[in-house]
């Protein structure tokens, strides 16, 4: 009884050199759910990958991750006054934005410092880097959060130019920017523009999830019963809207399936999908993430904590207890009972 991530392990390491060599310092990401493949994995991947700096997002995932990476750790998420150490000192760089958080850090630490961008997020601001205090501390570079979208037309290479001007004014080495979404065209211009220093891409989406046919969820069918139109079933007692099987299979809100985060939508289409997808919810209408036979299919009631029932029509044979069915989630917010290679 489980979810799987299948991973086409050859085809999929491929697309992560191919990452690599378009990206020189590529720094990996693996932080969260670990992009459904979990952190030690993407590791362990990294590791095999030769490089020499893994960026994770927080101390905890630092500890857990340490034994499966022999490189140095970049702790994404930034160092707030008074949290405990986390990570092998000798090998966790924090990341710092307030200037205050850097002399309550103990001699020896190693600290990269988040810049604010048009992100505003977090970061310091140009007027802050006079007033960083990094005596007997290891500053490892600058790093630069950028956004997705740039619907002002606004250039990011310029954006990036404007902070290692400000840093290099400031007195402070240039040496090394860490950079996230910046396109590899981006990166070159930069690194023709700024010669001395060192552009790395900290990437996760992309080296992990890029090459999307290497990666298949597959669930297994746990039992299937026949209904008949208007015959009541599940929690709520609904009514069979016609004839047709009801499909348990694996995959619950324990694993992340059915549950949906919030996206950013562009266009009039999509909005229309989103309000189409919406009036159906309203009369227990709800497409799954499932597919058998070519048809996506739709859910019979909402998801159960490890399994969901799925509703199949008459006009279609039914699989098998024990058979597999693909579904189509979103790995980053997916937690897979198993990942298994092929």
């Amino acid at each position: 009884m489980t979810l799987t991530l299948s991973v086409e392990t050859a085809r999929w390491r491929a697309h992560q050199q191919s990452v690599l060599a378009e990206f020189p310092g590529l720094v990996p990401v693996a932080k969260g759910n670990g992009y459904g493949l979990g952190n030690v994995r993407l590791a362990e991947e990294a590791a095999r990958l030769g490089v020499p700096l893994l960026a994770v997002g927080t101390g905890a995932e630092a500890d857990a991750v340490a034994g499966a990476f022999p490189g140095d750790l970049l702790v994404l998420t930034p160092l707030r006054a008074g949290e405990p150490e986390a990570g092998p000192r000798d090998r966790t760089v924090r990341t710092v934005s307030h200037p205050e958080v850097l002399p309550a850090l103990p001699a020896g630490s190693r600290v990269v410092v988040e810049c604010m961008t048009s992100m505003r997020r977090h970061g310091i601001a140009t007027a802050d880097l006079g007033r960083l205090a990094l005596d007997g501390r290891a500053l490892e570079g600058f790093a630069l959060h950028l956004p997705l979208d740039r619907p002002d037309g606004s250039d990011p290479v310029a954006e990036v130019a404007a902070w290692v001007t400000a840093i290099t004014a400031a007195g402070l080495p240039a040496a090394s920017v860490f950079l996230s979404h910046l396109a590899a065209a981006d990166v070159t211009r930069l690194r023709r523009q700024f010669p001395d220093t060192a552009f790395r891409s900290r990437i996760g989406t992309r080296l992990w999830l890029g090459d999307v046919d290497a990666l298949q969820a597959v669930a297994t069918v746990l039992d299937v019963t026949p209904v008949g139109r208007g015959d009541r079933y599940g929690y709520r007692q609904h009514r069979a809207p016609s004839d047709g099987h009801l499909l348990v299979v694996t995959g619950g809100t324990a694993h992340g399936v059915g549950l949906e985060a919030p996206k950013y939508v562009h266009g009039v289409v999509p909005r229309a999908k989103g309000l189409a997808r919406a009036g159906l919810a309203t009369v227990n209408r709800t497409l799954s993430p499932y597919a058998w036979d070519g048809r996506q299919l739709w859910f019979a009631e909402p998801p159960h904590m490890q399994v969901s029932i799925l509703f199949l029509p008459s006009d279609h044979k039914p699989p098998a207890i024990g058979d597999e069915l693909a579904l189509n989630v979103r790995h980053t917010t997916t937690h897979f009972d198993r990942v298994a290679d092929r």
